[in-house]
């Protein structure tokens, strides 16, 4: 019987460990899409106890307490910091077969050199060590991340943001490149007019534009693209349910004035108008040279009267179950049609979907990039050892998995950054199966030169970064 969580994690067999520890283990980190914090960075944070950095807005952890039992207060309420780590411990052990159960121990175990279990009878002392470590002066985030050997981290931001930090960020020189990427959703989201127009007002103040009709919207949206180019963004990013077909009898400027007068538009009206802004968008990511990210599949803010309560995000969200294949096709070629079609990435949330984009991103390679149009890494509840698995297999079949971009975190936490070794330990798995079965030849330089490009190098030069 193996121990837990040993050099050999997750690694089956001789020519598995032999592909990780040569290859993999060593290999640098660009995180190209994650939910961290810049002003965090920025200012190199550094963390009071263990609390505020592993439970401080992690919905994941939420959510299995929740699970377990756990009341809110010691959640997301008025409990104090050591209140809420303990029930943490007691929750942890129950995790057993859940990836916060690997994560959690991979994380005291990288971060904090601490290989007890977390449990009721361990929390005081693991709670006492890791606070003493994480308050010492030398375990701020940025120096968290340095640790991890990152190189690259792409922020989430929305076109208001000013990008202050990343400039401050910029100016430090800190070896590690922090950019931002630009995320237009609240842009977009008409369902609320009164929701919506405060958001406007904030663009246009953000954007030095009036906002009065949809082509100013455009125009604006196409400054703060302009700008957030400058201080060094190559992504976009959006989170959706779906793509859409269009439907050409609405007009997106009648449904801006619409919704900018008060009126709730109809569900067909929020649909078209998001793509009219999408395609706008995406037309001048392709001239900017970005690359263009879709989330797609969540149905969120399930739990309504949490909602009222907490906000979005505290974990009441899930997979959605909807129907992807024509809206992304339509979507994709209608960029495509004119040759304005940005490198793409495309995350699916329902396993179900892992061979329908495995072979839609195939329709839209032309040579031009490799692996153009990309089919995204395990995305949420499904960056587990099951989901990422799948998603390989189904992308070697149908795909190039050498061309793959490989990780990311989509993490709020910077003790987050395990998770790309938990990655690249499945990926060695997968290829070292396949050799010792004689389904791959024995070639150790071939294969292991697949394997540094998938957890480094692909990324580095899909999204040109090092240039």
């Amino acid at each position: 019987m193996k121990s837990f969580l040993n050099e050999h994690f997750l690694l089956e067999s001789k020519t598995a460990q032999d592909l990780y520890h040569s290859f993999a283990e060593d290999q640098p980190i660009i995180d190209y899409h994650c939910h961290l914090s810049p002003k965090d960075l920025a200012e190199n944070r550094s963390f009071e106890n263990m609390t505020e950095a592993w439970l401080e807005g992690d919905h994941y952890k939420w959510r299995a307490m929740r699970t377990f039992g756990v009341d809110e207060k010691y959640i997301t309420g008025s409990a104090s910091s050591k209140e809420k780590f303990k029930k943490w411990a007691e929750t942890v052990p129950y995790t057993l077969r859940n990836p916060l159960y690997h994560w959690t121990h991979l994380e005291l175990q990288r971060y904090f050199g601490i290989n007890d279990l977390l449990n009721p009878n361990t929390s005081e002392i693991i709670y006492q060590k890791t606070s003493e470590v994480l308050s010492d002066g030398n375990h701020g985030c940025m120096d968290l991340v340095k640790k991890m050997k990152v190189e690259v981290i792409c922020t989430t931001d929305d076109p208001i943001d000013d990008l202050k930090h990343h400039q401050d960020l910029a100016e430090q020189e800190s070896g590690v490149q922090v950019l931002p990427t630009f995320r237009p959703d609240k842009a977009f989201a008409i369902a609320n007019p009164k929701v919506y127009q405060t958001y406007i007002q904030k663009l246009s103040t953000a954007s030095n534009t009036s906002i009065t009709t949809f082509s100013r919207l455009i125009e604006a949206l196409f400054n703060r693209i302009e700008y957030f180019h400058e201080k060094g963004c190559r992504l976009s990013d959006h989170g959706m349910e779906e793509l859409y077909v269009a439907n050409s009898t609405l007009n997106p400027s009648s449904i801006f004035d619409k919704v900018i007068s008060g009126e709730i538009p109809s569900f067909d009206e929020v649909k078209h108008f998001q793509q009219a802004v999408l395609i706008f968008l995406c037309k001048k990511y392709h001239e900017k040279g970005w690359t263009q990210q879709f989330h797609l599949g969540a149905i969120r803010n399930n739990n309504s009267r949490m909602m009222q309560e907490l906000g979005p995000d505290t974990g009441f969200d899930s997979i959605g179950d909807y129907s992807h294949a024509r809206g992304i096709s339509g979507f994709l070629d209608r960029l495509d049609s004119n040759d304005q079609l940005a490198k793409t990435i495309l995350y699916n949330l329902n396993p179900r979907d892992n061979e329908l984009i495995a072979t839609m991103v195939g329709n839209f390679h032309d040579g031009s990039v490799a692996g153009k149009v990309q089919f995204g890494s395990g995305w949420w509840f499904l960056d587990q050892k099951d989901g990422m698995e799948k998603q390989m297999n189904a992308l070697s079949n149908m795909g190039l998995i050498s061309q793959f971009v490989g990780m990311l975190t989509d993490s709020r936490s910077f003790l987050s950054y395990p998770r790309h070794e938990y990655f690249r330990r499945i990926l060695c798995n997968l290829f070292g199966k396949d050799m010792e079965s004689g389904e791959l030849p024995n070639d150790m330089k071939l294969i292991g030169d697949i394997i540094q490009n998938i957890c480094y190098f692909n990324a580095r030069k899909f999204f040109g970064f090092g240039n």
